[in-house]
């Protein structure tokens, strides 16, 4: 028999929980309840226990204040309202995350609608916006439902002395260690400083001045840091530091690419990373690449047995005229070779602020030792490891990472007029992210006219496994055969969505390996997680191999847990997310025109005939799951099978899937779209490269007339979904709740096709997160900028004129943009000819935030509408949300902000396991109906950054964080550039 994987929500990416620095995320998760207790034998309610953690950002003239309350106590707290008292004349603007109000000098808040109760050892927070004069001194006293609170625990503060930022040593060298640390809560001590590189624990020292030696340190590049531990048993890390170690005496450079003016000069500086016995002459010479630049001073340098860790500088100057890269090797007796890339780029001009503000940050992103690359050179999701969001690790990577790397390295050969890195970029996304031939390997026994066998989706992970019902109609796959014809073979040229880069899990299921090596394979591993239902969070995810061989998990691998079958057989199976892939053509179609502009288009063909071909592939996204009729499909027997394009509803849904037998002689594999669909993963920008541009129109026969169709069912499907405020809300669905089922009675319909609010997920909502917003009004603004369309310029009008009134930008710099988002109402029923005002769908902004990603993909929003459309506000707006990034948020590897992660008490989640399953992780963690997140994750207990989650799950102070996400640091240097690129003239 063959069991079919039921593929629902896997392609959920670091949207699940969005960043927060003026506003935590409890109010968005399931808090724990709170325990009984008896006082004097009799059932009485405990004293309430409460902590209240006050911040503040002051610039000048105003502020923004967060609270964050704790629940100290065993029982929660029910209709909670804080009161606190200023000393001066601070005046309320507006809050959010509760009902504020003032009176006098007093202010209250009281709990929101939405999320009245704080349960044991749960925290909220809110916000608010405050105007003052004079002084503006802390407020000493808190009281929650009038209970004072006392503090929260403060964590101590920890330093890395030493080494510094960028420092050089040779293998083999002792390396000196140090760092300081002070304890910040009154009464408590420092215990012990840690040193950490990456994840390993290096040493420990217990008494000041805190040090350490490490000892023989092989090659490689490292990230460094040190973990202070106070008497409370709070913790916290210094920012880390990026340090080499050469294998041998090599020469040192800083920085390894360079951008310089035409007719200007520009430096970078060398040094050795060993002392010699002699002196050295290094000499410096440009080796390949644009003449026109040169060295002007510095072409001989001398290094002394006392000088050779003093940096010399070496001066390149551009010609008046000309462009492009240029390699320059500093070379020295005895030593490895350095380069630095330098690029001649156009003169002055108000672009050149922001260009160099692109290759400064590109430069960070791109440094070894920030450590956001693998040694493969794939993206990881983030630089630091402890990470839980979609990816429930940070040293996973998504296919949106791919996209983002690709997209970064287009604008850099815009930048540079160096195309090199864009096509490795687009080469190593086809190595590691799509799945090769061995890895897909009985695609050639695929049936067009049976897809896949119909199992239904359910709302709860605890309804699972789910039966496979072989009695269910299904219909014909229409592009199937075309495609084939196309490419000459059966295999999909598209992106799987999660990546285990370092191998933690130890499935070891390596592109090219055909199934799982486990735990001793390195190097990157497909792997997978979300698979049972809408109400499943990352929290309640069982982690699974993408090809099941029963080497890990139960008697039948992992596939009893989701599927439920007379018999099981050993497959593979992937997953598409087709916002990335549609992402990756996208940048694609930047690159064409920029390159065509540049006379370089030529460098790129190869990849953009790539690029065109994950276009064709794409289109399975296009398809109801089971390929039914699209339109009041109602039932999943009576619900009919359609039998060409009458089951595509030519929007970007929320995955695709494809699978098999491992077994060659099996004879079996499957295909499915999704019927779920949400308007965050619509790119009219794609579709418009796909059928506008020569070099990128796929070769299947009617790839290009269903992307034409595309393209207009996605412009209406924003414009249905724009509430009354300008807002786009969630999406639609072709089968109600997953099994065709039947929507609530008056539920308006876009082609036929039930509104969902929330489309695919409920934990979060997929519908509440600003960042779906921001992502995807940005293709609008790209499409509308480029073409001028006058459905995406009316849908954009409404859309930008309600952000603008939900920013703030304060005269010090400091901003904040929507974070959390609520809903009212439907949109009315789409009639293309007429459509609705939709005055009952209406959008309320819950709380606020500074995420970098999010802040970045929206300027870029307002730049393309403003470059279109004129309009001054749009432009100043992103200006200033980018300089206020810039000058406020910048650090040694990028631009970030300080998170404070309330969800994280949901590491102790119970994982739903049906009763009587058992198994094991590869790393031999147990799984059974006990598991929890964490008990199936052991490997987290050994993070380095752990103690802050440990001490959280204890009762102390929610743990903050300060990411690098990949895809964040990405969209930042993209805004940059892209200011430079409309505005620079």
């Amino acid at each position: 028999m063959r069991a079919l994987p039921v593929p629902e929500a896997p392609p959920r990416h670091s949207r699940g929980r969005s960043t927060r620095l003026l506003v935590a995320a409890a109010a968005a998760i399931s808090l724990p309840l709170g325990m009984t207790s008896a006082l004097s034998g009799t059932a009485q309610a405990a004293a309430l226990q409460c902590s209240v953690d006050y911040k503040k950002n002051d610039w000048g003239s105003g502020f923004s204040a967060s609270v964050t309350i704790t629940n100290r106590g065993s029982e929660s707290i029910d209709d909670w309202t804080l009161t606190y008292d200023y000393s001066g004349n601070q005046k309320l603007l507006q809050g959010w995350n509760g009902q504020w109000s003032q009176s006098g000098k007093t202010i209250t808040v009281k709990s929101p609608q939405y999320s009245t109760k704080i349960a044991a050892g749960a925290a909220v927070t809110a916000g608010a916006n405050f105007s003052y004069s004079g002084t503006n001194a802390d407020p000493t006293s808190f009281s929650v439902n009038g209970t004072r609170c006392g503090g929260a625990l403060a964590a101590p503060v920890a330093t890395l002395t030493g080494p510094g930022a960028g420092a050089v040593y040779s293998a083999g060298a002792t390396i000196p260690l140090t760092a300081t640390a002070r304890a910040v809560q009154e009464g408590a001590s420092i215990e012990k400083v840690e040193f950490y590189s990456d994840t390993e624990l290096l040493g420990t020292d217990t008494t000041a001045p805190y040090g350490f030696d490490w000892e023989d340190v092989p090659a490689g590049n490292y990230s460094i840091y040190a973990v202070a531990h106070d008497s409370n048993g709070m913790s916290s890390e210094s920012t880390p530091v990026g340090i080499q170690v050469t294998a041998g005496p090599a020469v040192v450079v800083t920085p390894a690419q360079l951008g310089v003016r035409q007719g200007e000069t520009a430096s970078f500086a060398v040094k050795l990373s060993k002392q010699p016995s002699a002196n050295v002459t290094a000499t410096v010479r440009r080796t390949e690449g644009n003449t026109g630049l040169s060295v002007l001073n510095g072409s001989q340098l001398t290094f002394t047995p006392s000088n050779w860790n003093t940096p010399q500088t070496v001066t390149v100057s551009a010609a008046q005229t000309g462009s492009g890269a240029a390699t320059f090797t500093v070379s020295a007796p005895g030593h490895d070779d350095a380069e630095v890339t330098v690029t001649q780029l156009a003169a002055g001009g108000d672009a050149t602020e922001y260009e160099d503000r692109f290759l400064e940050l590109y430069n960070k992103i791109f440094d070894p030792a920030n450590g956001y690359f693998s040694p493969e050179g794939i993206p990881y999701h983030s630089v630091e490891t402890l990470m839980v969001e979609a990816p429930d690790h940070g040293h996973e990577t998504t296919s949106e990472a791919y996209s983002y790397l690709i997209w970064l390295q287009a604008m850099y050969g815009k930048v540079t007029e160096d195309w090199g890195p864009f096509n490795e970029s687009w080469a190593i996304m086809e190595k590691y992210m799509i799945p090769t031939q061995s890895d897909q390997p009985t695609n050639s026994f695929y049936d067009a006219s049976k897809p896949a066998t119909y199992a239904a989706e359910h709302p709860q992970p605890s309804n699972y496994p789910s039966q496979i019902e072989s009695s269910v109609p299904v219909g014909r796959d229409p592009i199937a055969a075309e495609l084939r014809s196309a490419y000459g073979n059966n295999d999909i040229y598209g992106m799987h969505w999660l990546q285990d880069v370092d191998n933690v899990y130890g499935y070891g299921n390596a592109p090219g390996s055909v199934c799982q090596g486990g735990p001793g394979q390195e190097g990157p591993s497909y792997i997978n997680t979300f698979q049972r239902g809408s109400q499943e969070s990352v929290w309640e995810t069982v982690p699974q191999p993408t090809c099941d061989d029963y080497k890990f998990g139960g008697k039948n691998g992992y596939l009893d847990l989701f599927i439920k079958d007379q018999g099981y057989a050993k497959q593979w199976k992937f997953t598409n997310a087709p916002d990335a892939d549609a992402r990756a053509i996208q940048a694609a179609y930047w690159a064409e025109m920029w390159a065509e502009e540049q006379g370089k288009k030529s460098e790129i063909s190869a990849t953009l005939t790539k690029a065109a071909k994950m276009g064709d592939y794409l289109r399975y996204s296009f398809f109801d799951k089971y390929f039914k009729k699209v339109g009041n499909c109602v039932g999943a027997t009576s619900c009919a099978a359609g039998t060409g394009k009458d089951s595509a509803h030519y929007l970007l849904s929320w995955y695709y899937a494809w699978g098999g037998a491992t077994d060659t002689s099996a004879g079996w594999a499957w295909r499915i779209g999704s019927s779920h669909n949400h308007f965050g993963y619509q790119n009219p920008m794609t579709a418009h490269a796909l059928t506008t541009v020569p070099e990128l129109r796929p070769k299947g026969s009617t790839a290009v007339a269903d992307w034409q169709k595309s393209l207009q069912r996605q412009i209406e499907f924003y414009r249905w979904l724009q509430s009354s405020e300008g807002a786009i809300a969630g999406g639609a669905t072709n089968s109600w709740g997953g099994n065709y089922g039947t929507p609530p009675s008056g539920t308006s319909t876009f082609y036929g096709m039930f509104y969902d609010e929330k489309p695919v997920y409920h934990d979060p909502p997929s519908n509440q997160w600003f960042g779906m917003q921001a992502w995807s009004m940005e293709r609008v603004a790209e499409y509308y900028h480029q073409t001028g369309n006058s459905m995406a310029k009316q849908v954009l009008d409404k859309w930008v004129d309600w952000v603008l009134g939900e920013i703030t930008v304060n005269p010090g710099g400091n901003y904040q943009i929507p974070s959390t988002l609520q809903w009212s109402g439907q949109p009315d029923t789409w009639n293309a000819s007429n459509p609705g005002s939709n005055a009952n769908l209406h959008v309320t902004v819950r709380d606020y935030t500074t995420d970098v990603g999010i802040t970045a993909a929206l300027a870029k929003t307002l730049m393309y509408y403003s470059a279109k459309a004129g309009d001054e506000e749009a432009r100043t707006t992103a200006k200033a949300l980018m300089d206020a990034m810039w000058d406020h948020h910048q650090d040694a590897m990028g631009i970030s902000v300080e998170e404070t992660r309330t969800d994280y008490n949901r590491f102790d989640d119970k994982v739903y396991i049906p009763s009587g399953w058992t198994g094991t992780m590869p790393n031999g963690d147990k799984i059974d109906s006990n598991s929890t997140f964490l008990s199936i994750r052991s490997f987290y207990q050994d993070d380095p950054q752990f103690n802050k989650v440990e001490s959280y799950l204890n009762g102390g102070e929610a743990p903050t964080f300060t990411y690098h996400r990949f895809w964040a640091q990405a969209d930042a240097a993209l805004a940059l550039a892209t200011y430079a690129d409309l505005f620079g003239e």
